[in-house]
């Protein structure tokens, strides 16, 4: 790489017309790397099945209330048929004000439609539940 240092019989007063490029080309050099770098963890293009459960020990607690949804959408506490979700909504007003607050246990039949457990969650969460845990059951063992 040359440098033009000029020559003696130059006016040292002269304008360099020329625009040096080389630090702008580094800079799109180290950007054009960082984003070839970055877009393949960006996207996901594999397809896989995550988990859908972890093994997590579930701790029985009297206190815990345990809301069931059977496969027509019929919502139960413990093994009371709620008449509707209102009625679900003032049970679990009451519970909402106990100190320390129990945990609000749902457990969803796997044929069940999703708006069953959604109006079970929408009742927990305008009844002010602070925590919410689904139950399901383990897979089977070697598969």
């Amino acid at each position: 790489m040359g440098m033009n240092v000029g020559s003696a019989d130059d006016d040292d007063d002269a304008v360099m017309s020329a625009i040096n490029t080389t630090p702008l080309v580094d800079v799109m050099l180290v950007l054009l790397i960082i984003f070839l770098i970055t877009i393949p963890a960006v996207t996901t293009s594999v397809p896989v099945q995550l988990p859908k459960e972890t093994i997590e020990t579930r701790e029985t607690k009297p206190e815990n209330i345990i809301i069931s949804v059977d496969r027509g959408g019929s919502i139960y506490w413990h093994d009371v048929r709620m008449g509707n979700a209102e009625a679900l909504v003032d049970r679990l007003k009451k519970v909402a004000v106990q100190q320390p607050q129990p945990e609000v246990q749902i457990r969803g039949d796997l044929d069940a439609a999703y708006d069953g457990v959604g109006k079970v969650l929408y009742a927990c969460q305008r009844a002010g539940i602070g925590k919410v845990a689904f139950i399901t059951e383990p897979p089977a063992r070697g598969g």
